[in-house]
């Protein structure tokens, strides 16, 4: 059965390009010209992965992206013709995958679009994906991040990244390591997206409690620290 692509994308040439090389390489592939119709489709048509324009009339691709990341986790990939370090960051913290700035060859667009459906493929289910701390519970195995009491909305990355420090407390993590172990390998973007994902998580759990804390270990990386009891 072959994957779906849902193009969202207001120049008909470039969507249309796109298409060309989507089909070419199995995929069958839907195309919205605007935000709203590329919301909708991405609802009822349920796609394996999404290549989202930022500059779309009736919404922005960041409004896009947000709206899709309420309900699913497929893989977005943001693509622009803005090259600003703001305009990639924005994008990641509205919950996109990956980025890529126009103009750009189809054979990397299309490289970037197999990466990031691997990175997100279910993994394999045993073992268990839920983690419980003081005020705080990750569960991977429905994406819930529970923090005092009350679901907190966390993009997938977000969670993969919390859970993966929490996994192995006051283990120091640089940079490097987490965009291989968490973003996979073969992930194309730089390190500023590590820091990204860690400032959005500081914000959902910073001053919840004195017994454990995400910390920057300067100069190194990251780390999930559980505090001694005193």
């Amino acid at each position: 059965m072959s994957k779906k692509a849902l193009i969202v994308e207001d120049d008909k040439n470039i969507a249309e390009l796109l298409r060309l090389y989507l089909e070419k390489d199995g995929f069958s592939v839907i195309i919205a010209s605007d935000g709203g119709t590329g919301v909708r489709l991405a609802v009822g048509e349920n796609p394996d992965v999404i290549l989202l324009d930022i500059m779309l009339p009736i919404l922005d691709g960041w409004q896009v992206c947000r709206k899709v990341r309420e309900t699913s986790r497929v893989p977005i990939i943001m693509l622009t013709a803005k090259g600003e370090t703001f305009d990639k960051v924005n994008g990641l913290e509205m919950g996109a995958d990956d980025y890529i700035v126009k103009p750009f060859e189809v054979k990397e667009l299309l490289a970037r679009v197999h990466a990031v459906m691997r990175r997100t493929e279910p993994e394999d289910k045993s073992g268990d994906k839920k983690l419980s701390f003081d005020k705080l519970v990750i569960n991977l195995d429905s994406y819930e991040l529970i923090v005092n009491g009350k679901k907190v909305e966390t993009p997938p990355k977000e969670m993969e990244l919390l859970f993966h420090l929490a996994t192995t407390p006051n283990r120091v993590y640089t940079r490097n390591q987490l965009l291989d172990e968490v973003w996979g390998f073969d992930y194309f973007g730089d390190s500023r997206t590590v820091d990204v994902h860690v400032k959005r998580l500081r914000e959902k759990l910073e001053g919840v409690s004195d017994q454990w804390t995400l910390k920057t270990v300067w100069g190194v990386g990251y780390k999930f620290e559980l505090n001694e009891t005193r």
